[in-house]
């Protein structure tokens, strides 16, 4: 016979994260125009390291979409919205070489495209999506240093987290109307917690529920 099962742990019905590890503290509502659409590799969304969860809380018009693989017809309606600019937040690597685009835009309304992945599986996102391959490009020229390394490893010097990095391209695209300086707080925050819990040895069980 099966032993007895164990009890499910509280989770806070807004974030979706066991009691312990509630965001909601963190939360800093940050006033934007752009919208953000964020397509959430499905192996990111149970990591406990994963900052859209604090992103997606944070900004009123922030919309994460779980996938691997999406079907042209799909995508484009995710793409595309009335009045939007589609750019996709990525920079021109050799594998993947960003089209001509116009200028960087400045005021117009704009979407804003997001991969939450690590750096192989954006790139195979990419790939195998001509769709994405096509949108006009934002690149960060030189990303403020991450608070991402006190968790999480990055191969690349460039690398941040997916907050830092939406962060960053909202400040590019609206210029003195944003300020995302108390998100990257309430980030450090959210960074220094968790590398107490990692040392504590519960980082591991944090992660439960959906982005």
């Amino acid at each position: 016979m099966p032993g007895p099962s164990l009890p499910r742990r509280a989770h806070c019905p807004r974030c979706l994260r066991p009691r312990a590890a509630c965001l909601c503290a963190l939360v800093r509502p940050t006033a934007h125009r752009t919208e953000v659409l964020v397509l959430q590799h499905p192996q990111e969304q149970r990591q406990a390291k994963n900052s859209v969860r604090l992103l997606r809380l944070s900004l009123a018009h922030c919309e994460v979409v779980v996938g691997e693989r999406f079907e042209p017809a799909a995508l484009q309606a995710l793409l595309q919205r009335p009045g939007r600019t589609p750019w996709l937040l990525y920079p021109a690597v050799p594998a993947a070489p960003a089209a001509p685009a116009p200028a960087t835009p400045s005021g117009e309304p704009t979407r804003l495209v997001v991969i939450d992945a690590t750096w192989r599986k954006s790139l195979r996102l990419l790939l195998e999506h001509p769709l994405l391959a096509a949108l006009p490009r934002l690149s960060l020229g030189a990303p403020a240093p991450t608070a991402y390394r006190a968790i999480r490893a990055a191969r690349r010097p460039e690398q941040v987290s997916t907050l830092e990095a939406t962060v960053q391209a909202l400040a590019m695209l609206e210029g003195p109307h944003f300020d995302g300086a108390p998100l990257l707080a309430a980030f450090g925050g959210f960074v220094a917690g968790l590398a107490a819990r990692q040392r504590a040895g519960t980082a591991g069980r944090d992660g439960a529920g959906p982005a």
